[in-house]
């Protein structure tokens, strides 16, 4: 039996995470929809996450700052980043903190599919 990807959205906009909750069934992955960075690390089988879509500015933890707590273990998911502040500062944070990209809201749904299948290839 092969492995089902399982994608985890970390958003705090709950139209947001159904949209994207769609999109990813629609490519035939599994979500896990999280509405703050506080409750995914809060999420107890983190190590099925495949790749995460998080958005960068949310109520406590930011995306960066979720970012930098899973940088110091050791294993996380391809990290894609999605916000609606497009600041330079922000992104070369999240691009050298080894994001693998950094998409503006709303996001294109061609190019957010682009990047799953590239974080989720084998």
């Amino acid at each position: 039996m092969s492995h089902i990807s399982t994608i985890a959205v970390v958003d705090d906009d709950q139209a947001i995470r159904e949209a994207l909750d769609d999109l990813i069934q629609s490519c035939g992955y599994q979500s896990k929809l999280f509405a703050s960075a506080e409750e995914f690390l809060a999420f107890d089988d983190r190590a099925a996450i495949d790749c995460m879509l998080v958005d960068v500015k949310m109520p406590g933890l930011s995306g960066i700052e979720l970012q930098e707590i899973l940088n110091g273990e050791p294993e996380k998911p391809p990290m894609i980043f999605m916000t609606s502040y497009r600041d330079e500062r922000t992104r070369m944070a999240a691009i050298e903190g080894g994001a693998l990209a950094f998409l503006g809201k709303p996001v294109e749904f061609d190019s957010l599919i682009n990047y799953l299948e590239l974080a989720l290839k084998p």
